[in-house]
């Protein structure tokens, strides 16, 4: 029997299945990670946005965090909404007892621009979370929050990715620039070199849970022991083939396509 490498995902809920644990368990099982998951928060949402939101208690929190990692092999993790300090906190000394690659996909700003953190929050993450990981994978809007400017050029988004490395102590940045015109260019700086990744711009409004995929899919190259610049090529293209061949569903921005790179799917939908 081949060596099964375990994914996990500390993250919220979308039960429209999109975003959140639901697209991160979707896309660790399309990859060939086995998938597992700690919620964070249940998130009443759908395409068009967010209804409502139930934030688990920090004991429940940590009392997942446990039950997996005392059983469970963690090949690699990673996170996306944690919606408070004390959550914050829980993770952060939980991280202390395992020993696996950490991507931290920063949940800061809403698609509509609004922040989804208060400032301490935001500084508590920063100085207690972001120095924990060997990846950040911040949109633009989250990167200008992580640096306190703006970011609208590819130079600047390898300023920023500098900043984030150097001054904020992450083990990697990549940052994401789909929110730029032009073709789809992401930036990584590991610390040493730049690594820019480009492909072609899909004209599509099925974006929901883009961010999520892409760093579900990073994770889940990473628990299989990829290199950091190997698994985001890899998740770069994962996550353009599902928003190509993403679905038409919904009242508002559909979801991406989870199974694009299965065969039948391509050979059906091309």
């Amino acid at each position: 029997m081949k060596d099964v490498h375990c994914a996990l995902t500390i993250a919220g809920t979308d039960p429209s299945g999109g975003a959140g644990i639901q697209a991160d368990l979707k896309t660790f099982q399309e990859l060939k990670s086995y998938g597992m998951s700690v919620l964070t928060s249940i998130v009443s949402q759908n395409t068009t946005g967010v209804k409502d939101v139930h934030h688990l208690p920090e004991t429940f929190l940590k009392s997942q965090l446990e039950a997996v990692s005392e059983d469970m092999p963690i090949h690699a993790l990673k996170t996306g909404m944690v919606a408070s300090k004390p959550m914050m906190n829980v993770i952060s000394q939980w991280l202390e007892t395992v020993d696996c690659p950490y991507v931290m996909d920063p949940v800061m700003v809403a698609q509509s621009g609004d922040p989804l953190m208060n400032k301490e929050d935001q500084r508590y993450l920063q100085e207690y979370l972001i120095p924990k990981t060997s990846l950040v994978t911040p949109n633009l809007p989250e990167t200008e929050v992580l640096v306190g400017g703006k970011v609208e050029t590819k130079e600047e988004m390898k300023e920023a990715a500098k900043v984030i490395v150097e001054e904020l102590r992450a083990g990697a940045a990549l940052v994401k620039g789909g929110h730029l015109n032009g073709r789809a260019v992401d930036m990584l700086y590991d610390g040493k070199n730049y690594y820019e990744y480009d492909s072609e711009r899909i004209d599509s409004s099925n974006t929901h849970g883009t961010g999520c995929t892409y760093s579900a899919a990073i994770t889940a190259y990473l628990s299989q022991g990829h290199s950091l610049p190997e698994a985001v090529e890899e998740a770069k293209y994962f996550v353009t083939e599902a928003i190509r061949h993403s679905f038409d569903l919904g009242k508002g921005n559909g979801p991406t396509n989870h199974f694009a790179l299965r065969e039948e799917v391509l050979n059906r939908w091309l």
